[in-house]
């Protein structure tokens, strides 16, 4: 006689993610929509639902909030930018030229500035660009700068601190991906006489192309609702959305509008990340299809 079975079914093993969706997620999310439509009563009151209307979106897409919005697009979609170009040829050199005994000991390395406070690290940036931090001085020491530099308080900063910040969680995905690789491909393309630049660009990238859409999702996200780095970094020249939405829930006590503002920020962020895949499978079968003719190119006699 078959004993019947004790294994949980699906069903049972999805519980608890989506208790800790519905508690963390999807309550909270709908709390924040519902306050958007509302407005703010009074001084004393942060926000009233009693008259539901879309002027708080109106307000959220006006006069500086729209500037805010593409300033924050801009930072970070250029500091995403510039974390793919720095982290495919570490993770290109970690995943092929580093040994493999060593490369736990490489990852460790990345992780473990990550066990420092967020706030810390982003600290630790503004005093080394002040005027009186070791940045200025060594480049005064070397004559190359006579005044301070003044790039603390700028979007430069704040994209440098969210390079910083981020750039492991584009390192990781990629490293993953390449580590997958069988090296016999990369060997056989130089055989073949293509060089470094083309196996990087028909063969490495096209491997790692999970990687990279994993990394922008894992690093672009999070930037566009960054708070920490633009308050630090970015002065009244960098600020960010993040910034806005958080003036309006703490300072004005104006949940209303800071809801409608949160609400597009998730909007935007949605299609932008939705664009960036488009455009990513967009190039992906572009170079697809030059490889395909390539291939099928019979040499003339």
């Amino acid at each position: 006689m078959r004993l019947p079975s004790r294994r949980p079914s699906l069903l049972g093993l999805s519980v608890p993610a989506t208790c800790f969706l519905l508690g963390f997620f999807v309550i909270p999310v709908g709390f924040i929509v519902y306050y958007s439509f509302g407005y703010k009563p009074g001084l004393l009151a942060p926000v009233a639902t009693t008259r539901l209307s879309l002027d708080r979106y109106s307000e959220a897409l006006s006069g500086p909030f729209g500037d805010i919005f593409s300033s924050t697009l801009r930072i970070a979609a250029i500091a995403t930018l510039v974390c793919v170009l720095v982290a495919i040829p570490f993770a290109e050199w970690l995943a092929v030229h580093v040994p493999r005994q060593h490369r736990l000991t490489v990852v460790a390395l990345l992780i473990i500035p990550l066990c420092t406070n967020y706030l810390l690290r982003t600290i630790g940036w503004q005093v080394a660009l002040s005027d009186n931090g070791w940045i200025v001085t060594v480049l005064t020491k070397l004559h190359l700068i006579d005044d301070g530099l003044g790039f603390l308080n700028t979007q430069g900063a704040v994209q440098l601190g969210l390079v910083y910040n981020y750039l492991v969680f584009m390192i990781l995905p990629i490293y993953v991906a390449l580590d997958r690789v069988d090296p016999a491909i990369r060997n056989a393309s130089r055989d073949l006489g293509a060089g470094r630049i083309r196996t990087a660009i028909e063969v490495t990238i096209p491997q790692a192309w999970q990687g990279i859409a994993s990394g922008c999702l894992l690093v672009f996200i999070p930037m566009m609702g960054d708070y920490l780095t633009a308050s630090i970094l970015g002065g009244a020249n960098g600020s960010m959305v993040g910034q806005l939405v958080a003036a309006q829930f703490l300072t004005a006590q104006n949940w209303a509008l800071g809801s409608a503002t949160a609400v597009v920020l998730i909007l935007a962020t949605l299609v932008a990340v939705i664009a960036t895949m488009i455009l990513l499978r967009l190039i992906r079968w572009i170079l697809n299809a030059q490889r395909a003719i390539r291939l099928t190119e019979e040499p003339t006699s």
